[in-house]
Order: structure tokens, then C-alpha cells, then sequence
């Protein structure tokens, strides 16, 4: 996953300098990036699926591995369309990586330690992501930094794809549940049958269903597409100076990820009905405060924006730790695959495009600035807001998945005796 995030931010992080050496407009970003994510709201599902016909662990080897080869050849694009192409395609198999692994986590762990685990998760990715942030622009200062970078990446993400085919053993689903973990993988699956009623059973769910509402309102996305852009167009920054800026987004991104993932567990120590909830809205309003001060208000130094990305990365960084439980507590095991598809491939990626393509063209037109006024700071706001509607159905939905499984455990628990 930190391999595929850094080939897929490469685009994004250079974007200055692969505008020169193409002759591109800012558009050309929102383009690449929207279509990154458009193709996963088709390819994150259809991995899930063949994750489910298949192995999981075969698609994580050929879609987050193996596929690196797309990413070597984006580095030889000669023009526009060419970049595009490859770049969708990389994007097509990167989309298997979330709703898989993420499903994989909640079959490693059990409800006391998914929050931890899941903040542990993007946690590191984004803490040594943000190491290689400034790295990967000083890229900006070799000829064709951009075409040797994904040539790196490309490869050392196929040897990583040769080791999750040596070394990653699957748990199974359901592994982690207390009622199922002392039930062998057969029976297990036997009670965990996925069809498309069940599949399509999760948008009756209503915590889901505003938890996919408030995924469309998350313009926090944003900020890392088009972070480094908006300094450099808004406030003149170099492109490689405004890359300094990955490097506290990422410290504070992990930092909020740890942190979110032991407020979530207080927070439901305190209040089993309402807490994750209040952390959860806390995390979207305390980003649109750090998001105006940090985009809003002119420095004459990189360092006071390195302050407020740091706080935007912790603020958003509490997010995974919280919402990916949230979606793990209101979901059967079998269907959590499906569940993140929907979220994460679908609806977040819908989402990203959106906002990735109105920033660009909306960016050459009226300014970054003012997108980001609109985008990262009041439709957050709006977001907190929206969140409040959780407070009513998450406990009763985490209560019948708990009360399906207790079904389960007793029909198996039956059938053994039976037999």
C-alpha cells in the first residue's frame, strides 16, 4: 500500500515539472486524477469480486504488485494522452489494494484493536510517505526526475508483489469475530454465503448510508492532489521547496492516525453509543479550521505552511481509525470487501474526481485560493454538520450485526452436534 500510494502521488507531487516537460495546463492534473479514480469506482469492485472467486492473495499479487509494470511504462509517455492511458491502467489495479487490505485487517483483529491497527496502517504509510514526499521532489531538480521515479517505483513495486506471493498468509473471513474465530475456515464459510441480495442489502444499512454521504462531502481530499500545486501557483513557492510541506502533512497524518485510534477506543469506553460518532465529527471540523488558516493567510516562509499542513494531515489523519471500524462493526464479515468497494473505490473515488476536476478547471478560473476557501474549509464544515445524523442508528446497527453472529455461532454450534 506504500508503494502504491507513492507511484500513484509521484504524478501529483511533480505535476509542476511534468507540465513543463509536456507543455500540459493545471487541468491536465485534474484530468489524470480524476480518471485515476473514476476507473476505481469500476476496477475496486471487480477485484473484490474476483477476491471472492478467487484468493485474495492472488489479487493483491497481480493488482498492487505485479501491476507496477503500468507505472514504468507512464514513465516513458511522450505526450499527454500517453501518460493518461498508463496512468489510468495503474490506477485500475491500485483500486484492489483498500477494500481488500482493509478487509484483511478486519479478519487479523477483532473489534478492541481494529481502530489501532487500522491507524497503525495508514498511519506508517503516511509517516514514511511523507520522508519520501520531499525526496521525490527534489526529482524536480534532475532532468527527467519525473520519468526516473516512476521507473523506481514501477519496479520495486513488482519485487513487493513477488513477496506477498512468498510470504502473505490469509486468515480468512470472519477469523477475528469472537463468535466465529474458534470455528474452522469451512464452517466458517459455510455460515458467510455472499450473494448479490446480501450485497445489495448493505445500502438498506443506515449508518452506511451516511457514512457513503459524508465520504462525497470529504473535499479534505483534495489537499493531496493539489497541496503542492496551490502553493507554487498561489504563493510562489519552488516546487521543490513546496514539497517540504509532504514531510509535517505526513508527521501529522500519522500522528492523528495513532491518536485517532486510541480516541476511538476511549471514546467508546465513555459512550458505546455516541462516541466514535463525536471523534469522527470532531476530526472534519477541526481540518476546516486548520484548512483556513493554512490556505487562507499569506507567509513570507514555507514554515508557518508546514505548521498548518501538519495539523490538516493529524485532523484528517484521525479519520481511517475511526470510520474503518465504524464500516467493520456495521457489516458481516463476508460483505466488508463489498462494503469498503462501495466506500472507498466507489463513493470516495467519485468523490475525489469531482472535486479533482472542479479544482483544475475551477483553479485556472478563479484560483486555487478560492477553491480551497469553498472545497477544504466550508464544505467540511458542512460535512461536520451532516455527521450529526449518525448519533441515531450506528449503535442499532452494530447491535444486529453482533445478534446475526450470535445466530451463526449457534447454527454451527448445532450442526456439529448434529453431525
Amino acid at each position: 500500500m506504500l508503494v502504491d500510494s507513492t507511484e500513484a502521488s509521484l504524478v501529483n507531487s511533480l505535476f509542476p515539472v511534468i507540465r513543463q516537460s509536456l507543455g500540459l495546463s493545471l487541468g491536465a492534473l485534474g484530468i489524470l486524477s480524476a480518471a485515476g479514480k473514476i476507473v476505481g469506482v469500476f476496477a475496486g469492485p471487480m477485484w473484490v469480486w474476483v477476491a471472492r472467486r478467487w484468493s485474495r492473495k492472488g489479487v493483491l499479487v497481480l493488482a498492487t504488485g505485479l501491476w507496477g509494470v503500468w507505472g514504468i511504462a507512464a514513465g516513458f509517455a511522450q505526450d499527454f494522452t500517453q501518460l493518461l492511458i498508463f496512468y489510468t491502467i495503474l490506477a485500475a489495479g491500485y483500486a484492489a489494494a483498500h477494500p481488500i487490505v482493509t478487509e484483511v485487517i478486519g479478519d487479523l483483529f477483532d473489534a478492541s484493536a481494529r481502530g489501532k491497527a487500522v491507524g497503525l496502517l495508514y498511519g506508517v504509510i503516511a509517516l514514511v510517505g511523507s520522508v519520501l514526499g520531499p525526496i521525490k521532489g527534489q526529482l524536480a531538480n534532475v532532468d527527467d526526475g519525473w520519468r526516473w521515479g516512476l521507473w523506481g517505483v514501477g519496479a520495486f513495486n513488482v519485487l513487493l508483489g513477488l513477496a506477498v506471493l512468498l510470504w502473505f498468509r490469509d486468515p480468512g473471513t470472519g477469523a477475528a469475530e469472537r463468535q466465529l474465530a474458534d470455528l474452522d475456515p469451512e464452517t466458517r464459510a459455510t455460515q458467510a454465503k455472499v450473494t448479490w441480495a446480501s450485497a445489495v442489502a448493505l445500502l438498506r444499512i443506515p449508518s452506511f448510508l451516511i457514512l457513503l454521504g459524508s465520504r462525497l462531502l470529504s473535499g479534505h481530499l483534495l489537499i493531496g492532489t493539489f497541496g503542492v500545486v496551490f502553493l507554487v501557483d498561489v504563493y510562489g513557492f519552488s516546487t521543490a521547496t513546496a514539497s517540504i510541506v509532504l514531510l509535517p502533512f505526513g508527521v501529522g497524518y500519522f500522528l492523528g492516525n495513532i491518536a485517532g485510534g486510541f480516541a476511538g477506543d476511549w471514546a467508546v469506553r465513555r459512550s458505546p453509543r455516541y462516541g466514535l460518532v463525536a471523534v469522527l465529527q470532531a476530526a472534519q471540523i477541526g481540518f476546516a479550521v486548520a484548512a483556513l488558516l493554512g490556505t487562507q493567510i499569506h507567509f513570507d516562509t514555507i514554515i508557518p505552511f508546514a505548521a498548518f499542513f501538519a495539523l490538516m494531515g493529524a485532523a484528517q489523519g484521525v479519520n481511517p481509525g475511526i470510520n474503518r471500524p465504524m464500516i467493520m462493526a456495521i457489516t458481516p464479515p463476508e460483505l466488508r470487501g463489498a462494503a469498503f468497494a462501495i466506500y472507498i473505490s466507489i463513493f470516495e473515488a467519485i468523490g475525489w474526481a469531482v472535486f479533482s476536476l472542479c479544482a483544475g478547471f475551477l483553479g485556472d478560473l478563479i484560483g486555487l485560493k478560492q477553491v480551497f476557501l469553498w472545497v477544504l474549509v466550508i464544505l467540511m464544515l458542512a460535512n461536520g454538520a451532516y455527521l450529526t445524523l449518525l448519533y441515531r442508528p450506528y449503535a442499532r446497527d452494530v447491535a444486529r450485526v453482533q445478534d446475526d453472529l450470535d445466530a451463526r455461532r449457534a447454527r454451527a454450534l448445532n450442526t456439529r452436534a448434529e453431525d
